[in-house]
């Protein structure tokens, strides 16, 4: 059953999902319809919100982060090491089901440490397993591996980086006055979140596998053209150096290939870390020490500047959709923010809380899930976990302190709601799909089904 319905929304999204950019390009022509309409705003006020959200500095810094994690990550995978760790680990399933179950399960459980560091473990190691199935001869699905690659982001907001339930615990956060400190042993380390993790941590390796197509359709990641482009790519290892380099003698040609140079960069990065992680601990683990590990760690097992700089050519290509995109999605957050639809939004749900509370519903259980419902949608036109609390969270908390719930439980209805639609969002597809050559439309149709398939999970978490 659950294979065939993988098979009908694999079918459904290539057919009607249109490429990411379109999506984004539409999506802002609704977010200006709303805000017109349901907003009141005037055509000249939406222009000016939508150029402040393009233009937001820290949106711009955000989007030089992500091009740096995934080119930096790409050109650590390309290092002869960790090429043959991913090679090995790739190795250990047996067939289609094995390999898209453990595809998930380190992408998820990479994603619980950090969003960024799930991503893009989740793409370099969807990429592998594929390599791996390919030389072994073994048939699998490769966009489901893609697929479930890209789990992660379906379990981020309730792990050790989850930046509403951080945020809150931090003293001087901007809710301070009105909810005080609440600590991460009521949000992450509730016994509602740590079930919610461990049910979704096996729930979804599970589904991916039993929507395994059977017959020729699992054959995709051996011989079929959408996935020519990684089928084609039989690079390993690092980055050789062109013919007769070896042989300069140029101060320049040393410089390029000196060990010494490339150790000393790394070291840099290392002490800057270790500085950091010890200011911090645990905590530290955002995107820039992400980035400064895959720096310092490419440039240390590629060994010689020169070859680490050609692994960043040969991974920079794959950046071009975050540059083209991600400022769209700005402006829709700036369309959403300014023109206060993301107020209407939480309202219109919270009022639906309050109708339910009067009809005898429990009073947690209705605002829990309508602040779920609320985060879900929000979260299709504004794909940022912090971003989206630092609007709707305000609101989430005057609801709760209007009807008498817990403040924990507004937060963790807003995470869930917020990384549960991830799902069907191509926002952050984006890294994965230039790590594995694949189109939005081949993967969004079995995370969108497996959304669905783990709804009840979420639901559960919510009503404990």
């Amino acid at each position: 059953m659950i294979q065939r319905l993988g098979e009908i929304f694999y079918q459904l999204a290539r057919r009607f999902l249109p490429h990411p950019f379109v999506f984004a390009l539409l999506l802002t022509f609704v977010t200006f319809i709303l805000a017109l309409v349901w907003a009141g705003a005037s055509p000249l006020a939406i222009v000016r919100h939508w150029q402040e959200g393009v233009f937001t500095p820290s949106l711009f810094v955000f989007m030089a982060q992500m091009c740096l994690v995934l080119v930096t990550g790409h050109a650590l995978a390309s290092t002869r090491p960790v090429a043959v760790l991913l090679s090995r680990l790739a190795s250990l399933p047996r067939g289609a089901r094995s390999a898209v179950a453990l595809t998930a399960f380190i992408a998820m459980a990479s994603a619980l440490l950090n969003w960024g560091l799930g991503l893009i473990v989740g793409a370099l190691f969807a990429r592998e397993v594929a390599r791996s199935a390919r030389a072994r001869g073994i048939a699998l699905h490769y966009p489901l591996v893609v697929a479930a690659g890209y789990t992660g982001l379906m379990i981020w907001h309730g792990g050790f980086s989850g930046s509403a339930p951080l945020m809150v615990a931090t003293a001087g956060h901007f809710l301070e006055k009105e909810i005080g400190i609440i600590p991460v042993t009521q949000t992450l380390l509730s016994p509602g979140n740590l079930v919610s993790r461990g049910a979704l941590l096996i729930a979804a390796p599970l589904l991916l596998a039993l929507m395994v197509p059977r017959g020729p359709r699992s054959s995709l990641a051996l011989n079929a053209p959408d996935t020519g482009r990684i089928a084609n790519d039989d690079s390993s290892g690092e980055v050789e150096e062109p013919s007769g380099a070896m042989g300069a003698s140029t101060l320049a040609d040393r410089l390029e290939r000196s060990r010494a140079l490339a150790l000393l960069g790394a070291a840099l990065a290392v002490l800057f870390l270790v500085l950091h992680f010890a200011a911090q601990r645990l905590g530290g683990l955002d995107l820039n020490a992400i980035i400064l590990i895959f720096l310092a760690a490419g440039l240390a097992l590629h060994g010689t500047p020169a070859r680490y700089a050609r692994a960043v050519d040969a991974a920079a290509p794959g950046a071009s959709g975050i540059l083209l995109q991600f400022p769209f999605y700005f402006g829709i957050m700036g369309i959403m923010k300014g023109a206060g639809l993301i107020a209407l939004l939480a309202q219109a749900f919270i009022g639906i809380s309050e109708w339910l509370a009067r009809a005898g519903f429990p009073t947690n259980a209705s605002y829990s899930i309508t602040t779920f419902l609320a985060a879900s949608v929000v979260n299709t036109f504004v794909p940022s976990g912090g971003g989206q609390w630092a609007v709707q969270g305000p609101i989430a908390v005057e609801a709760a302190t209007h009807l008498g719930v817990p403040m924990h439980k507004a937060v963790l209805a807003v995470v869930y709601g917020d990384e549960f639609t991830n799902m069907i969002q191509p926002f952050w597809t984006l890294p994965i799909l230039a790590i594995t050559g694949l189109k939005a439309s081949e993967i969004l149709g079995y995370t969108a089904l497996l959304m669905l398939l783990v709804t009840p999970i979420y639901v559960v978490s919510l009503l404990l």
